[in-house]
Formats: C-alpha cells, structure tokens, sequence
C-alpha cells in the first residue's frame, strides 16, 4: 500500500489537517486550509520556475529572484517573508530589495564559518533554512489570531 500522496501539495494539506485535528486547541475557525494551498503554490513557484542569481559579497551573498507571471507573485510575498525567518538564524542578518521582476536576498554573516555556508548553499537552501515545515505549519493554529502565517504574507 502507498504511503504517500500522488501529488506534495495534496499530501502537505492532508498532513496538516491530521495535525490540526489532533490537537484539542485548534481553533478550525481561524485555520484557512485555501491560504495554506495557495502558500504551498508559492513554494511550487518558487522552488521550480524562479531564476536565482547568486553573488558573493562582503560577508556573505546576494541572490537576485526574478520570474514572471505567477512566479513573479509568489516571489514577491516569499522571499521577505523568508528573509525576515533568516534573520532569527546562524547570526545571519537578511534584508530583501524590490525588483522589477523579484527580489533580491542579500544574507550576511560576522562568521567566517556561516559565510562560507551561505555561499556553499544555493538559493533553495537558504530559504528552506527560513522554512521549518512542521513548526511552520503548526503555527497555523497559534497564529491565526495575528491575522498571518509568520511566513507567509497573506492571511491564514
């Protein structure tokens, strides 16, 4: 027998509906599953049709997300969103820039080891360093009542 989903975003929301639903304080009228598929598009998006360019810089490493159409979308309420998340990592300090058509993520470090982290890493491994999945989408419950998922800049 199977174990997994035919299809991740299908298996994504079926395994937080689980979660949800075993845990007596989830409160299901403010837990928005339509947000919580339209985040996981995103990540699609993201993840499988955005060009990242990486650079070295001083300290660290500038990578610039472009796309177009949907992509452009999903980039632009993802990567701040993450960048804020890396910031709460490895002493690095994350800031994000306004493309035309994305953003650029510049992650910095004081350590000399984490540098050479970010610059070894590409851009997907950065931003899953910001996206820690089961935490993440637990929070659905905790954070509904601020009105937005911690990584996500639309409403949960």
């Amino acid at each position: 027998m199977p174990t997994l989903p035919g299809q991740d975003a299908f298996g994504a929301i079926q395994q937080i509906v689980q979660i949800l639903q075993a845990d007596p304080a989830t409160d299901w009228s403010k837990v928005n599953l339509a947000a919580l598929r339209e985040h996981l598009v995103d990540m699609n998006e993201v993840t499988l049709r955005a060009v990242a360019i990486e650079s070295p810089i001083d300290g660290g490493v500038a990578i610039a997300v472009t796309g177009s159409g949907r992509t452009l979308e999903g980039i632009r309420r993802m990567i701040p969103a993450h960048g804020q998340e890396l910031n709460r990592l490895n002493g690095w300090r994350a800031t994000t820039e306004a493309l035309p058509d994305g953003v650029r993520l510049t992650v910095t470090s004081l350590n000399p080891v984490q540098v050479a982290r970010l610059r070894a890493s590409n851009s997907t491994d950065a931003c899953q360093a910001g996206h820690r999945s089961t935490g993440t989408y637990s929070a659905l419950r905790r954070s509904a009542g601020r009105g937005q998922h911690s990584l996500c800049s639309r409403p949960w």
